[in-house]
């Protein structure tokens, strides 16, 4: 290998471990500033400032049509960086829960949860409500949680209708 591309290799393998770090930082210091932690809540501010300096790395704070911007978010996602590693391990967040409720001709009411089949579909919704949940994009949130209500809608055709409830967990701090 020439040492051109050595040095190539090298700058991918840099930028790859930055964003990792970047990511993973980010969503620990957003969680150390919503006071879910042992640290008194007069820490909120430092956690919070160092919170949107990780985003300031990521270019999240860039406007949406910056094509950097884009890109680092289009290569976080595809990369599988920017989805569940925030605490260098898989995303168990239950912060929010979608309820449907559904009604019938006959008058009657059922409320269901999202349905999955398996115990890493546990993770992938959960990673997807935390999503949802901490989007700033009003359409992306609607267009997710219209996705999921049309599978409950598929198990259900005969309701009249589907209404989702979206909700955030706010745990209780010491």
């Amino acid at each position: 290998m020439t040492s051109g591309k050595k040095r190539v290799c090298l700058a991918g393998l840099a930028l790859q471990l930055f964003l990792i770090i970047a990511v993973s930082s980010r969503d620990t210091f957003w969680v150390l500033s919503q006071s879910r932690s042992v640290f008194p809540k007069s820490s909120k501010n430092l956690w919070q400032g160092t919170e949107r300096i990780a985003s300031t790395a990521l270019g999240q704070r860039l406007p949406r049509s910056n094509p950097v911007r884009q890109i680092l978010t289009g290569y976080l996602h595809l990369s599988g960086i920017e989805v569940g590693y925030g605490f260098f391990a898989p995303n168990i967040a239950n912060g929010y829960k979608l309820v449907f409720e559904l009604r019938f001709p006959d008058g009657r009411v059922e409320y269901e949860l999202p349905r999955v089949s398996n115990a890493a579909s546990v993770l992938r919704v959960a990673g997807l409500l935390d999503q949802i949940g901490r989007t700033h994009s009003e359409a992306f949130r609607q267009t997710m949680v219209r996705m999921l209500a049309d599978s409950m809608w598929r198990e259900h055709a005969n309701a009249t209708t589907i209404r989702a409830i979206f909700g955030s967990v706010m745990l209780p701090s010491a």
